[in-house]
């Protein structure tokens, strides 16, 4: 069973799903915006083409899905703020007390640099989150409000200089600049919105952004300029820059304040225990291991650590791995290579090597690794965990049903076993902008009509509704084993 005050809910982020209803809701001022309309990435297949503009509309429709949520049994929504919708101008001129010891170990901002972060904010922007937010909290909804997601202002990151290797001080988490001007964000988000929101986190998979920016230069992510160099150097600044901006919203706010973070479970073909472990801790636990134990690689920091107060997982699959001669990256060495055929490296809407259903995106489907992941993570840090981020691209929702009851029963029995689970959020309710992807993928609850702006709830959404009114998969979990043996544990 779920306990009573389990959070039910989907996470969504600004850049995703809040521009295409009008004009007004137009946000031209991220890295993002200008990276899916760049030619060489059109040219190249980098990005899909699509453009942002004519996505779902929830900065001018969110009370519809807003009592979309509630009609189906959710408590909770996780959104963002956009920093390029609130500062779409840079913020350097307001100068803050830094003190950087090997390291940026604290920023102060005060009550008069807040006044002066006032000056410069778009008020416009600041009146219509706090609709948004008030909106969420009028309907009943709990309010769990992330920072960055992905997305940068263009005043901090020109991702188009970077890919081309241009000399530019725009260069986003490498550069150290942008630590303080993100905790000057944190720090006016807290105080302007803190009376609406319930939980924090302050960014988004931010091991995502540089592996995907720094390493897997072709995924289509920002600013694909392959430099291990920078890809160390963007993860360690958002170490950094989360600590900083966890002092900044708890300075103000009494509320809770933790991180999202992108977690798969590692598992090698012959059982080979040394890979497994050293791809879990330079995948899973190395951000993590800073910011609650204050240890960075061969470094202690006590600036950072016990800088969390729950840890956000979003899971989607495993990660099958081999053990390959060592690949040379600077500070560490690689011993093992991601295999095709399970994990994220399938053939879309086919069957893993594993015989396991996948998806719309080439995901295997592998309920058990959130399981194990909820353990690992809940083990070594004794922090709670959420589920922040959990889904399928599944655009006739043929496998969405099984997977979202494997995944909420993982939940469930994490619990059981005494995992200290605080939410389950799936992404997301509604069809959305999917980065590079575009509107390819489908990932929705409930299906996107991008021309009406419509919503239209998919069977699984009707599951969702029924294991939140039971507080218990039992119903379901003849799903586990029929027509897919999903769950093999």
């Amino acid at each position: 069973m779920f306990p009573k005050d389990f959070l039910f809910g989907a996470s969504m982020a600004g850049f995703q799903v809040e521009m295409g209803y009008a004009s007004e809701d137009l946000d031209p001022n991220t890295d993002w915006f200008v990276w899916v309309r760049e030619p060489e990435n059109l040219m190249t297949g980098a990005v899909s083409g699509h453009l942002p503009e004519y996505g779902v509309g929830y900065w001018n429709n969110y009370p519809v899905l807003h009592q979309l949520a509630v009609d189906f049994g959710m408590n909770a929504l996780r959104t963002n703020i956009e920093w390029s919708r609130i500062f779409p101008n840079p913020t350097f001129e307001v100068h803050v007390s830094v003190e950087n010891q090997d390291g940026i170990t604290r920023v102060v901002i005060t009550h008069e640099d807040l006044e002066k972060l006032e000056n410069l904010a778009n008020k416009n922007a600041v009146e219509h989150y706090r609709k948004i937010l008030k909106d969420m909290k009028d309907r009943g909804l709990k309010v769990i409000l992330n920072l960055s997601h992905f997305t940068l202002p263009i005043w901090i990151h020109d991702p188009i200089a970077v890919h081309r290797g241009q000399q530019t001080e725009k260069t986003g988490w490498v550069n150290d600049q942008t630590i303080v001007e993100f905790s000057k964000f944190a720090a006016y988000v807290a105080w302007k919105f803190d009376d609406l929101v319930d939980i924090y986190s302050t960014m988004n998979e931010p091991n995502v952004v540089s592996q995907l920016g720094y390493i897997m230069s072709r995924s289509g992510f920002p600013p694909s300029y392959f430099s291990y160099e920078m890809y160390m150097k963007s993860l360690l600044n958002q170490v950094q820059a989360h600590a900083r901006a966890y002092d900044c919203i708890k300075s103000l706010s009494k509320k809770p304040v933790g991180v999202i973070y992108s977690s798969s479970v590692y598992e090698s073909v012959n059982q080979d225990r040394e890979i497994e472990e050293n791809a879990t801790y330079l995948m899973n636990f190395l951000f993590l291991d800073a910011i609650v134990f204050g240890k960075v690689l061969f470094q202690e920091r006590s600036d950072l650590k016990n800088r969390a107060d729950f840890i956000g997982i979003n899971y989607y699959t495993r990660t099958v791995i081999d053990r390959v001669s060592p690949i040379n990256l600077g500070p560490f060495s690689l011993e093992w290579t991601i295999l095709d055929g399970y994990g994220y490296n399938c053939p879309a809407g086919g069957m893993s090597r594993d015989s396991r259903p996948v998806s719309d995106f080439g995901w295997e489907t592998y309920p058990e690794g959130l399981l194990k992941v909820l353990r690992s993570i809940y083990n070594r840090y004794k922090l709670p965990v959420m589920v922040s981020e959990n889904g399928v691209a599944d655009c006739r929702d043929w496998l969405r049903p099984y997977h979202l009851v494997g995944h909420l029963y993982a939940t469930e029995k994490a619990i059981e076993e005494g995992t200290k689970v605080l939410g389950y959020l799936h992404w997301s309710i509604v069809d959305n902008y999917e980065w590079a992807r575009g509107y390819h993928m489908r990932f929705g609850l409930a299906e996107t009509d991008y021309h009406t702006k419509q919503f239209q709830p998919r069977p699984s959404m009707y599951i969702f509704r029924e294991i939140v009114k039971n507080k218990s998969c039992e119903r379901f979990c003849r799903y586990l084993k029929s027509p897919y043996d999903i769950w093999r544990i």
